[in-house]
């Protein structure tokens, strides 16, 4: 080793030190050592030779104190993915259990998948299965996110903005249900500053300026309160921290919620660490009497933890300078808990025992997501089962015995009746909430007592409407479950149905027997034995019915394309003119053009031409049903003629879409925001109520070309539960 990476490594030793613990000093050497052997001669985006990357990862993993073996996976964790050595290298130089950390962190970055999406949502499955064998690869894993993040601006800005919104929806979550807060914290204010560098440089404006002030005014309230304190409570050993609430965190209050900055008032806190819970309560019964406590901005996190284990009692206060903060109090057990998360309860780590119960139980949120994607075959059901179920927000509901049911945010009835039971949320009919009786699409709030009313009755059971109702994927599973085992001949049935209705809305069309043997191939391409699982499977809900319905329309388009020469009508003139509907027309000079309303092209789309007699030329799309299949075997091949739109028309068109939605308040205002955002012309909107607790919103709006109708109905799609948008033909 040169002398830099000699005092790399004395570093990383006295980092080691400061933390205290007993480690495996051989092991840890050898390691860094094949660290830096192995990425010899390879540089990182930022210009430094790699081996700086894993060191940097291993310093935080000593700074998070996990063991030996964590460390040196830590200064390998890259090895296999990106050098020469495989896993058996590992193995033979440094153990199984090293190899085990190692093999969990590396991404699936060597296999072939359809997609982009495919590839992260099966990283995330191979990463969360072997967090269930052990929980140190999901922290290792974080710990190398958290480097790169740091490192991010030498990455294209387009890669800066992927990465960074994969770790504020995937990673920062699971950051804080492991209960990690400085990493959770960090990951998000980094990805922030590189998805809206204005509005976090602001907030970091407004923190800078009333700093000075604040703090002069945090100083003496915290010498006030101890000096409080120690009269009254003269042997209790306590310590005072003052904290800063994180940019992202106040990001979120401030753009989701639309507060101004000094509307917030828990950006301050006074922390006050002591020694028994008894205590804590003592301690807030005095600071309620020193300051005037802000209604309903008490939380108790003792009696009630977070799913993450946190605890804690936080009031909101005014102070005597008329400054808003928030006072957190925990016994030092808590505190250490609300730093390290599952880390602090370390099962490696000396010294330090719990019972496999207890962590089962803090982990058994990842066997849940993977029990979820057992019944589903959609790819990026695991990516959204993160984002629900491992969101920041949760909320708290009772049951009438007095057990209480934690659930994330906007969870509805029927996640509630699928936690308590499986058998409960299956003989479901009903339910009240605080003695009244409520909708099965109601959104649970914190506090509400809930009552699931159920029936013996044969045959009852779960709705397939409850899949759209449901949030997270643990009830979903349930449902899908259910459906799988007692209705097989009915998803059959019911799949095929469904599959087939979408195909004639999208007017895709097959030749006499193609469909049949099309189905048959593409049920094994999914890897289902045969068509009748294939059908199942969208009638249960396992497989998502729209993108299904999306690959059979490209693989429509693909064998459109090739049969192209077949329909290719003779080219008569050489001449082309331009209409007010952007399309040009072969051979023909000052004609009217108009768009059929059969099919209702949209720039971008495929298009042939129709002479009609005393109207112009009519233009439909190619995979229209009124154009013939072959051109020449037409009544009158001469009268269809190719037309193409013209790419410099600048003109935009109107289109229809429908979108069905649950029903909720503010459904349709939250449908124009997202509009409104795009900068998407409306001429006109309509909402209908439904039947089934749901509702269809028709809107005409304009659009430059197809790829924006679709970024629009992608847009759309994203609405808090909106389930299917489609473009309607009129």
């Amino acid at each position: 080793m040169n002398a830099e990476q000699i005092k790399n490594y004395e570093e990383l030793l006295q980092c080691m030190e400061k933390f205290g613990s007993k480690y495996n000093l051989d092991l840890v050497k050898k390691a860094y050592e094949w660290c830096v052997m192995a990425h010899e001669g390879q540089k990182r985006r930022t210009n430094e030779d790699y081996y700086i990357h894993p060191f940097n990862v291993a310093k935080i993993i000593v700074s998070l104190g996990l063991d030996s073996e964590s460390i040196a996976a830590a200064l390998l964790h890259d090895v296999i993915e990106d050098t020469k050595y495989t896993s058996e290298d590992i193995i033979r130089e440094f153990g199984a259990e090293v190899e085990l950390l190692v093999d969990g962190v590396t991404k699936i970055g060597r296999l072939n998948f359809s997609s982009k999406e495919q590839q992260q949502a099966e990283s995330l499955r191979k990463m969360l299965i072997a967090m269930g064998k052990d929980i140190r690869v999901i922290i290792i894993k974080l710990a190398d996110r958290l480097h790169n993040m740091r490192t991010l601006d030498a990455m294209p800005d387009q890669k800066q903005r992927d990465i960074s919104v994969e770790t504020l929806e995937v990673y920062a979550p699971i950051a804080h249900r492991l209960g990690i807060r400085p990493v959770k914290e960090e990951l998000e204010d980094l990805s922030i500053r590189h998805l809206d560098p204005v509005g976090y440089s602001e907030i970091e404006n407004l923190l800078a300026l009333r700093k000075p002030q604040r703090e002069e005014v945090l100083e003496e309230i915290k010498s006030n309160i101890a000096i409080r304190l120690k009269t009254e409570m003269p042997d209790v050993k306590m310590k005072f921290q003052s904290r800063v609430k994180s940019i992202h965190g106040i990001y979120r209050k401030m753009y989701n919620q639309g507060r101004d900055f000094d509307e917030i008032y828990d950006i301050y806190a006074i922390r006050i660490i002591t020694d028994s819970v008894a205590n804590c309560y003592n301690i807030l019964g005095i600071m309620h009497d020193m300051f005037r406590p802000i209604p309903n901005r008490f939380k108790d996190y003792i009696s009630t933890p977070k799913p993450n284990m946190y605890q804690s009692l936080h009031t909101t206060v005014i102070g005597r300078a008329g400054i808003p903060f928030e006072i957190q109090i925990r016994t030092a057990e808590m505190h250490h808990t609300a730093e390290f998360g599952i880390a602090a309860h370390w099962k490696y780590k000396e010294g330090v025992t719990e019972n496999n119960d207890s962590m089962n139980e803090r982990l058994s949120w990842i066997r849940q997501i993977l029990e979820s994607q057992d019944s589903a075959n959609d790819p990026s059901e695991l990516v959204r089962s993160i984002k629900v179920d491992l969101s920041e927000e949760d909320v708290f509901a009772v049951t009438p015995k007095g057990d209480v049911i934690n659930l994330p945010v906007g969870a509805t009835i029927v996640d509630f009746a699928f936690a308590i039971h499986s058998a409960v949320g299956i003989k479901m009919v009903g339910a009240k909430v605080n003695g009244k009786i409520v909708q099965i699409n109601h959104k649970i709030k914190t506090g509400e007592v809930i009552e699931i009313l159920t029936t013996n009755q044969e045959g009852r059971g779960p709705s397939r409407d409850w899949l759209n109702i449901a949030v997270t994927s643990s009830a979903k599973a349930k449902i899908r479950s259910w459906f799988k085992k007692e209705k097989r001949e009915e998803n059959i049935a019911e799949g095929k149905l469904e599959l087939e209705r979408e195909i004639r809305k999208n007017q895709i069309n097959f030749r006499d027997g193609e469909y049949e043997e099309y189905i048959e191939n593409l049920s094994h391409k999914l890897k289902f034995a045969n068509p009748d699982e294939f059908y199942a499977a969208i009638g249960y809900g396992g497989l998502s019915l729209s993108k299904t319905v999306t690959r059979i329309k490209e693989d429509a388009n693909k064998r459109n394309a090739a049969a192209k020469n077949l329909n290719t009508v003779p080219k008569t003139v050489a001449r082309q003119t331009k209409s007010s509907e952007g399309v040009i027309v072969e051979g023909i000079d000052n004609c009217l053009v108009k768009l059929s309303k059969c099919c209702n092209p949209l720039p971008g789309e495929d298009i042939i031409g129709f002479i009609t007699r005393g109207h112009g030329v009519s233009i439909h799309k190619r995979d229209c049903n009124n154009v013939p299949r072959i051109i020449s075997e037409a009544q009158e091949p001469e009268r269809w003629i190719n037309a193409y739109w013209d790419n410099k028309n600048s003109e935009s068109f109107t289109s229809t879409l429908q979108a069905m939605l649950i029903n909720r308040d503010g459904v349709v205002i939250d449908v124009m925001n997202a509009l409104n955002n795009m900068r998407v012309p409306v001429h006109s909107i309509n909402a209908k109520e439904m039947k089934d607790g749901n509702c269809s919103v028709m809107m005409t709006v304009s659009a430059e070309s197809i790829e924006h109708l679709r970024s629009i109905i992608a847009r759309l799609e994203k609405i808090e539960g909106a389930y299917h948008v489609e473009r309607i033909n009129q």
